[in-house]
């Protein structure tokens, strides 16, 4: 559902079967459109709550750190153009239990997507007096709210059954509104409502250096630049991945990060006074709960406020749309690996693994009760997407070992110290999430090897064809690590931790950390045969039948 290039005459194929018809545009559109969604509507008021003007440095944090992790993807989606390459890495080098975990993370991913979407549509319909009643004041869900989200939900998975193909057509043209809608709010505010003394009148970090990195988590920030790894999973259809994939990738996030930053700089600038007066965490004004249309009327720009209420309808529908599309692809290529039941693999008379969407219906409606509003919803989006991302890294490392000759497409420079770093990057943005999603998040995890490792035992006991081989030796860091990051977070002092871990020690011990685990998994990876062998299995069972 991506806005391709024409398929070029001569498009080559590759050992898989895949055209390699897609190009520079097509990729980068890919992640653009991925890129821009709820995340715009809300990003700038939520990290200004927590951080002050200065969230603006959250941003360019947020932004560099991305921009690490796509530098590795970049050259693993060259190097194994298949698809849902995020998770395959992770299998490739450490075995079946690490491939089922990581497996695991992206669909859990994948599945609370469409929640937040739907959390921002509701969030944005309180502009209207029939909808006001579908949130508290602390923006958490009423009974009736409840009901709204999963009707959305259910249309959401009603759509997917009966009009993907339609709304494949429409992507070209939602990615173009996707990207002027925010580009147009940002002259039109900045043209007319400018206030350079909004960035030091009630100080530009009021929070300090705290504010400053919870916000890249908890604010929305990590969870707007997230989608540059969809131009890595069409690496397996690019006619240039050398040359296009680096480009698409890092240019899909120079786009959302300027765009966002700009953002956030019109946003704190163009705010009245009277509404943060009081200090930054007390920001208010009315129609905040839609915060940059509250904003556009609240400053007399009424008819921008009405593009801004259509589009906070079209950018997140669009997005949970295609995220619920994307979780039940994602638990359809687990069942073909052997972590979960084949039902998730069969498809209807459409081609549409049917009950994937209706297990995508039921986690997403799940997720609205621990977790009843878009900002709790993201903390925990956030830290599943970057444990997810986290696997790259780790597989980087072992690849650059023991598979130096193999082909690389595209060759990240200084690519063994942007790997650690870039793995101990992802795992301070896991901490900075804080203890109270953290801890959430790790039942959903163990939830996760209650189902598939119980369905992997169960397989193997009745010597299916298909059960996976764990490869527990291979794995034997995973435990430690996600147990760590969970008890260093518990120590820590961001969102509930009980702070014996002070800031900057923090990050310090995050960093030693991270780094044990990296090499430690260098250490005990899977031998290279074993690692081709696992190549040469997804090659076999994914090409087309002829």
């Amino acid at each position: 559902m991506v806005n391709l290039d024409h398929a070029a005459p001569d498009a080559t194929r590759d050992r898989t079967g895949l055209r390699r018809d897609v190009g520079l545009i097509g990729l980068m559109w890919a992640s653009v459109g991925s890129i821009i969604g709820s995340g715009w509507l809300y990003g700038a008021h939520d990290a200004v709550i927590q951080a002050g003007p200065s969230a603006i440095i959250s941003w360019v944090i947020g932004a560099v750190a991305i921009v690490l992790l796509a530098l590795v993807h970049a050259e693993l989606g060259g190097m194994f153009p298949v698809a849902g390459g995020t998770a395959r890495y992770p299998h490739y080098a450490f075995g079946g239990l690490a491939g089922m975990s990581f497996g695991w993370f992206s669909w859990l991913q994948a599945a609370t997507v469409a929640p937040i979407e739907v959390m921002a549509m509701i969030g944005y319909a309180g502009h209207w007096s029939w909808a006001q009643h579908f949130q508290h004041a602390d923006k958490t869900l009423t009974t009736s709210g409840l009901l709204v989200a999963i009707v959305l939900m259910a249309l959401f998975v009603g759509v997917n059954f009966f009009g993907v193909r339609a709304l494949a057509h429409t992507n070209s043209a939602a990615t173009w509104w996707k990207i002027a809608v925010p580009l147009g709010a940002i002259f039109v505010m900045a043209a007319t409502h400018f206030h350079p003394a909004n960035f030091h009148s009630e100080g530009f970090a009021p929070f300090g250096a705290k504010g400053v990195l919870a916000a890249i988590s908890t604010s929305g920030i990590i969870f707007a630049l997230l989608g540059f790894e969809q131009a890595i999973q069409l690496a397996g259809e690019s006619r240039n991945p050398k040359r296009d994939l680096p480009r698409a990738t890092l240019g899909s996030v120079a786009i959302g990060a300027v765009i966002y930053v700009l953002l956030q700089v019109v946003f704190i600038a163009a705010l009245p006074h009277s509404t943060f007066a009081h200090g930054w965490a007390h920001l208010a004004y009315k129609g905040d709960t839609g915060p940059w249309a509250g904003l556009a009327t609240l400053v007399g720009l009424g008819w921008l406020a009405w593009v801004l209420y259509l589009d906070a309808v079209i950018s997140p529908g669009g997005t949970g749309l295609i995220y619920t599309t994307a979780t039940s692809r994602v638990s359809f290529g687990l069942a073909k690996n052997g972590y979960a039941p084949k039902i998730f693999a069969r498809t209807d008379s459409r081609g549409v693994p049917w009950f994937g969407l209706i297990m995508s219906f039921v986690t997403g409606v799940i997720c609205f009760l621990p977790f009843p509003s878009w900002h709790k919803l993201v903390g925990f989006i956030t830290s599943a997407s970057v444990l997810m991302y986290a696997g790259a890294p780790l597989a980087y490392g072992v690849f650059a070992d023991k598979l130096p000759h193999r082909e690389r497409p595209y060759r990240l420079p200084a690519g063994k110290v942007i790997s650690p770093l870039s793995f101990v990057v992802a795992n301070l943005i896991i901490y900075w999430s804080g203890w109270d999603t953290l801890w959430r998040l790790g039942f959903a995890i163990l939830l996760g090897y209650v189902l598939l490792g119980g369905y992997a035992l169960y397989a193997k006991s009745k010597d299916l064809p298909d059960a996976p081989r764990l490869n527990w030796k291979a794995a034997q860091w995973l435990p430690p690590y996600l147990v760590g990051i969970g008890l260093i977070s518990w120590l820590g002092g961001f969102g509930g931790g009980k702070g014996d871990i002070g800031l900057w020690w923090d990050i310090l011990v995050i960093a030693v950390f991270s780094l044990v685990i990296y090499y430690w998994a260098k250490a005990t990876a899977s031998q290279p045969e074993e690692i081709e062998r696992s190549i040469e299995e997804v090659v076999v069972t994914e090409a087309p039948a002829h």
